[in-house]
């Protein structure tokens, strides 16, 4: 949805990427706030969320060890104690944004997979489900940034719907909640789905995933300048940035038998009455 020349780079070219200080300490910060539910209530404090911090940023080192390309040339080790000062930072910001000694988690880290009806399979990992003695159940979700401006919230939810509907057509159970807990502002955003919500995000899903099976099919990808450029890791060979594309690993349809296939795909998207993120200007 972000641009789909993008998602070719990293689906189908696998073409590597950096590792960013920015989303790994987002995956250090969500291991300490998985791992301090490991603990009796009472321990659940800051300080021993801050104490943990070191440990996890060394499992992290041992199954990733690419990540020391972070730091590299920081031989007096400052510029790695800024960056775990910051992650203590957003750690620090959860407690006052939840109490976890008042919270016990059905569920953290959880790997959720469904089928719909149409054979799309969907999968996901969810950061948290809470669910309340009388069965409602939360979905949350930490995030280490800030809270989006009004106007981009519902960019923000649609992976939280996307969770929704796959407990939904698991369990038989729309989420009583949605919430995102955004660490880097200390905003709390939340939102009450209700079935025909979740209707829609399947019906754009599937139009989505039209989109990107022609586009596969095609070869056709196209890039999307956005903000977000500055940090994307394949401008070298983005045509937005006068690069070139790697050959398409692909075989790729005759253009008279894509352009018959572009016609039913109109259809496609008009019938789920969601605009197709994919579908470049």
């Amino acid at each position: 949805m972000q641009c789909p020349l993008l998602y070719r780079f990293r689906v189908i070219d696998r073409l590597p990427e950096k590792p960013s200080e920015a989303a790994t300490r987002g995956t250090l910060v969500h291991a300490v706030l998985e791992r301090l539910f490991d603990d009796p209530a009472v321990e659940r404090t800051a300080p021993k969320a801050r104490a943990l911090i070191p440990g996890q940023w060394d499992r992290l080192l041992e199954s990733k060890p690419e990540l020391t390309e972070l730091f590299s040339g920081d031989t007096e080790g400052e510029r790695l104690s800024r960056w775990l000062g910051e992650a203590e930072q957003l750690v620090e910001r959860w407690f006052s944004l939840e109490d976890p000694t008042r919270l016990e988690p059905a569920e953290r880290e959880l790997f959720v997979e469904t089928e719909l009806e149409s054979g799309l399979r969907l999968r996901g990992v969810i950061d948290r489900i809470d669910v309340a003695p009388t069965g409602e159940v939360r979905i949350v979700d930490y995030k280490t940034g800030k809270a989006p401006r009004p106007e981009y919230a519902e960019g923000a939810l649609f992976q939280m719907k996307f969770y929704a509907l796959v407990i939904w057509r698991l369990k038989n159970v729309v989420p009583r909640r949605l919430q995102l807990v955004y660490l880097g502002s200390g905003d709390v955003l939340t939102y009450d789905p209700v079935e025909a919500d979740l209707e829609r995000v399947e019906r754009k899903l599937l139009a989505l995933w039209e989109a990107i099976r022609e586009a596969t099919e095609s070869g056709e990808w196209r890039p999307r300048p956005t903000k977000l450029c500055g940090w994307c890791d394949h401008r070298a060979v983005c045509p937005e940035f006068g690069g070139t594309p790697p050959v398409y690993p692909l075989s790729v349809r005759p253009a008279e038998f894509a352009q018959d296939v572009q016609g039913r795909m109109g259809q496609v998207r008009a019938e789920a009455g969601q605009p197709v993120a994919l579908e470049g200007p």
